[in-house]
């Protein structure tokens, strides 16, 4: 049996072929598939699905990709897949300002400014926003000034105290969602700081044990964020745009958020004596 360093290589090959295995069992069940139907989406057999989860097969980096593919496992959680089956990491992971994102970070400012008046940030998986349009900082003003210190969590500033939370009416409602949100994000894939951030601002419990949202079901077609802002409310909603098919990392978990008037008089509030004034680049909070 060939060696290396005096020690064997078959249980060290063993041991990472078990270990890939059981990842990828982990994955299929916190998708909640059938080894039979993983193996028909990925056009393989169940038997060699069986077979990789076992560790009694050996699976090529193109198939621990193809299988994790299919379970909609995040870039991040695919490369641990790769190195835990003796690969090289596949997907690189660079700052939204690194040269090689240039055409991918001018895509998400043009989004942010085409978007004004009206506010919208974008923001990383923990929920830290990496850049915002001229139309958010009016809102940072009455902020307490260490939830602005980098990384600004979106989180921590809508539901803290110090930041948005005593401006929002509704504030049951957004926690509501915001747990909704983050719920499955860690349904999807396990991580330690959102689960903290999770623990810190969205546990139920108080005033958030009332029973689903407060709204009264089908008086909106979506549930609004209502402001207190200059004497009256500003009732707002938004979207969400994602990367469709990034291969960095950074791509792969970064959100842009926009938020619109739900009604003619919050419109109002954005009129021109509301806009931010002209800035010939966006802000950076990241």
């Amino acid at each position: 049996m060939p060696c290396h360093g005096g020690r064997p290589r078959r249980p060290v090959r063993s041991a990472l072929v078990r270990k890939v295995g059981e990842l990828l069992r982990h994955w299929r069940h916190r998708r909640g598939v059938s080894q039979l139907d993983l193996a028909l989406s990925a056009g393989v057999s169940p038997r060699h699905v069986s077979l990789v989860e076992t560790g009694r097969s050996h699976p090529s980096a193109d198939m621990v990709l193809r299988l994790a593919e299919h379970l909609d496992v995040p870039l991040r959680e695919r490369n641990r897949l790769l190195l835990a089956a003796g690969f090289a990491p596949r997907y690189a992971e660079r700052p939204l300002g690194h040269d090689a994102l240039a055409a991918a970070r001018e895509a998400v400012e043009r989004v942010l400014r085409a978007h004004e008046p009206y506010p919208a940030v974008a923001f990383d998986r923990h929920w830290d926003i990496v850049r915002a349009n001229r139309a958010v900082e009016p809102f940072f003003a009455g902020v307490a000034p260490e939830l602005l210190r980098p990384p600004v969590n979106l989180v921590r500033l809508g539901l803290d105290p110090r930041g948005f939370a005593p401006l929002v009416v509704n504030l049951v409602d957004v926690r509501t969602l915001f747990r909704a949100r983050v719920g499955r994000q860690l349904a999807a894939a396990p991580d330690a700081r959102l689960a903290a951030l999770y623990e810190e601002l969205l546990a139920p419990g108080g005033e958030d044990e009332a029973e689903g949202a407060s709204i009264a079901a089908g008086s909106e077609v979506v549930i609004p964020m209502i402001l207190r802002l200059g004497g009256r409310e500003v009732r707002m909603f938004s979207t969400i745009t994602t990367f469709g098919t990034p291969m960095d990392i950074t791509l792969d978990e970064i959100a842009i958020e926009l938020y619109y008037p739900a009604d003619e008089e919050s419109a109002a509030y954005f009129g021109p004596a509301h806009r931010a004034p002209e800035r010939s680049d966006p802000p950076n909070v990241g």
